[in-house]
């Protein structure tokens, strides 16, 4: 902090009060980076491939994953850039405001990134709840509560997290979070293994269903799944906590990042689709709950299963509502006051339980998880994870346009842009064909 002018010092405080507390450990910045890329949205890999079958699913997975690698490291190292002289970013809307322009950030990005975050937590609080009511209905299938009930639960606990004073605050919690994924993917692909040889299974059919219009949305569903899985829009936010020189612990952290979701998603997505074909859920658990009335798998996985992603949950709700909270407190806070006082705590305590309770409320109203989830990637994920970065670097490091480095980045442009806007137009088409489904604080989540 001593390296930067005052008024800089005073930037930083004012724009991002979270950022107070700084980690020198690479491990903290891979905890941070793994819990909030590798969550729940890889239960529904394979049937993202049921949508795309077997080579395209492998072949998008792993163009998914180097791209969004590359793209993040691309992030990471913009930041370095303009540390080194001098200009430490801590939150994606003060960087894109200083490459991109004002308007650009004020009326698009930073909107979007909060958006995306916001509907995150959304998704997060309503698989949550639905996890919850599953462990309920295994022991007790006539029980009397509804999902709404597990829902506003669910809303209490991760409010109760979410007043940890900063995102160093959470590092553990995400540790605890890496544990708890590599938990459920193993419970999913023992499951899956199990129900695809049991002697009740159902026939594999790898064959993509549906006519050319649904097989359409289908293809753009798969790549939006694909893209939400793999997203973080938290990158240099995640980058604000660690101290300088920042870049080769982000590295480091981002690689201990990726060893855990290759691992998991190949391990899931492959086991999913093999098991169930093109009958897979848009959750795996899905499939394994029950068949005939009885269980595909033994009660005790999935009550671990559903555990150990309820539990995942509360945790990537509390992160992915940062960037709300660093908003919110910037216009709130009062830097002269200790973080403690009741100047600060009061309308930190309120803010906070008011987003966690908005975004529980809305859970419970919209239980269409499979649906938002796709154009939550088209719309959001797509463009952040895999468009802007590459803009960034254009306009920071303007390559040659006689190289190979430019033409490569226009490439992933012009074909992610495409991507964005036709998996847009596809997930609302498959939103306008499944709204017949739909009902307000239904007590069943909706799977496609």
């Amino acid at each position: 902090m001593a390296a930067f002018a005052p008024s800089y010092v005073l930037v930083f405080a004012l724009s991002c009060p979270l950022r107070y507390i700084l980690t020198r450990s690479w491990l903290h910045a891979g905890y941070h980076l793994t819990g909030a890329t590798a969550g729940p949205a890889l239960l529904s890999l394979p049937y993202a491939f049921a949508l795309v079958g077997w080579v395209p699913g492998v072949l998008a997975l792993l163009l998914g994953a180097g791209i969004s690698f590359y793209s993040y490291y691309i992030l990471i190292t913009i930041v370095e850039h303009f540390e080194s002289q001098g200009k430490r970013f801590v939150c994606f809307r003060s960087l894109a405001d200083h490459i991109m322009g004002k308007r650009w950030s004020l009326f698009f990005i930073a909107p979007l990134q909060f958006v995306i975050c916001y509907v995150t937590v959304i998704a997060a609080v309503l698989v949550g709840g639905v996890c919850m009511k599953e462990i309920y209905m295994l022991y007790n299938p006539d029980g009397p509560l509804k999902l709404y009930q597990f829902i506003s639960l669910f809303g209490v606990m991760t409010a109760v997290l979410a007043q940890t004073p900063s995102f160093h605050s959470l590092r553990h919690v995400n540790f605890l979070s890496i544990l708890l994924c590599l938990g459920y993917s193993l419970c999913a692909t023992c499951g899956s293994i199990i129900g695809g040889l049991s002697a009740d299974a159902s026939a594999k059919v790898y064959t993509v269903k549906g006519d050319l219009i649904h097989k359409t949305f289908g293809v753009f569903g798969s790549l939006a799944i694909i893209a939400t899985s793999f997203g973080n829009p938290i990158i240099v936010e995640i980058q604000g906590t660690v101290s300088r020189p920042a870049r080769r612990k982000m590295i480091k952290g981002l690689l201990l990042c990726y060893s855990v979701v290759v691992l998991t998603f190949l391990s899931v997505s492959v086991s999913g689709y093999w098991a169930f074909g093109n009958a897979a859920q848009s959750n795996i658990f899905d499939n394994m709950a029950s068949k005939n009335g009885t269980l595909v798998v033994p009660r005790r996985l999935l009550v671990m299963a559903y555990a150990f992603v309820f539990l995942q949950l509360i945790a990537v709700s509390v992160v992915y509502l940062q960037p709300a909270f660093d908003v919110l407190e910037t216009h709130v806070a009062d830097v002269n006051k200790g973080r403690y006082s009741i100047r600060n705590l009061a309308p930190r305590v309120v803010g906070r339980t008011f987003f966690v309770g908005s975004a529980s409320f809305f859970a419970a109203m919209l239980p269409f998880f499979g649906d938002i989830n796709a154009l939550m990637g088209a719309l959001g994920y797509t463009p952040l994870v895999f468009v802007f970065p590459i803009i960034f670097s254009i306009i920071v490091y303007r390559p040659s346009k006689m190289g190979f480095t430019y033409w490569f980045h226009v490439l992933l442009i012009v074909c992610f842009s495409i991507l964005t806007v036709l998996g847009s137009l596809a997930a609302v088409g498959q939103l306008s064909l499944d709204a017949h489904k739909y009902r307000l604080f239904a007590d069943n989540i909706m799977s496609m």
